[in-house]
């Protein structure tokens, strides 16, 4: 897909906008999983959220090779259209952004913020995608879609930012949605030779990705009605199937209970606030701690952005007690 060249180049475009972000040790959390722990902290960017650096890198090659674009169109639960809109108004591109009704209030509030247009369609993210795509064609706009190789390369830029720091770890757990997080683990940790083993997380809820892994081609599910909207994806990427059987080790599936622990757990341990998907690597660590000792553990906290009546829920007055 890309080589440790394109990979520093694209590191340097996200830089100009997106520093480095922390990758920490938490003794707390070290504590409670019973091992030593290292934290990507994507919830530091620019909009909370690992897929700025996605959005960044698409933009800035569209406005080498395209550079008459009239607009660029989308569609998001949030961190992709937030990503799109921030990159869209550094190099003053029109966008157009697609989400399903009843989306997170906040993520929509940010990507108006950041001068996209956004458009409520839909029961789902699939519904919202598809009339994004109609909308392209008679618009003449270009479609960004959820996962590409650009996108990839950029969000890569944060795992090439993790292994450097670490790059002893013996197992990283990340969050899938599309998938272009997990792709750019694989992708850096290949291109750096480092042997890391790279476990995916889903929820129970939308289990796609998790399915399609044990089955060896695409399935895809119904409904995918997890509160972690960053993971709420139905229909895999083929292309992003094909590179995580490679180079996952396997998907671990959690709860929105467990998510919800896991969310309580980083603020109570770290005070850093988590989304839903942004908690699940900590979520399927938890879930497997009795395999973890001895291991040093990389979590990627891919996002922070939840609704505050969410919040309010799982970490706030109305969430039961945690030991």
């Amino acid at each position: 897909m890309f080589d440790l060249t394109e990979l520093e180049r694209a590191h340097a475009i996200v830089g100009q906008a997106v520093p480095a972000t922390p990758a920490r040790g938490w003794p707390l959390l070290a504590e409670r999983l019973g091992t030593e722990v290292v934290v990507k902290h994507e919830n530091h960017t620019p909009i909370g959220a690992f897929k700025v650096r996605g959005g960044l890198v698409y933009l800035d090659r569209l406005k080498r090779e395209r550079p008459n674009t009239p607009g660029i169109i989308s569609a998001t639960r949030g961190n992709h259209g937030q990503s799109l809109a921030f990159a869209a108004s550094r190099h003053g591109v029109p966008a157009v952004i697609y989400v399903p009704s009843g989306n997170s209030v906040e993520k929509n509030r940010a990507m108006r913020a950041f001068g996209a247009e956004l458009v409520e369609h839909g029961e789902d993210f699939q519904a919202a995608r598809e009339e994004a795509e109609r909308r392209a064609q008679f618009a003449g706009l270009h479609m960004v879609p959820s996962f590409h190789p650009d996108l990839v390369l950029g969000v890569a830029t944060y795992a090439l930012e993790l292994f450097r720091a670490a790059p002893d770890l013996d197992i990283l757990y990340v969050p899938i949605g599309q998938g272009s997080g997990i792709c750019g683990c694989i992708m850096a940790r290949d291109l750096l030779g480092l042997k890391t083993e790279i476990v995916g997380v889903q929820s129970t809820e939308a289990p796609s990705y998790a399915l399609s892994f044990a089955a060896g081609t695409i399935v895809t599910t119904e409904t995918a009605n997890t509160l972690a909207d960053g993971m709420a994806t139905r229909i895999p990427d083929e292309d992003a199937l094909a590179l995580i059987r490679k180079g996952a080790s396997r998907i671990v599936q959690v709860t929105d209970d467990e998510v919800a622990a896991a969310i309580r757990a980083y603020w109570t341990d770290t005070h850093n606030l988590a989304e839903g998907a942004g908690a699940a690597a900590l979520a399927a660590a938890l879930q497997e701690k009795s395999k973890l000792k001895g291991k040093r553990v990389g979590l990627v906290l891919s996002g922070g952005n939840i609704d505050f009546d969410l919040f309010r829920r799982w970490v706030g007055t109305d969430a039961p007690a945690m030991a």
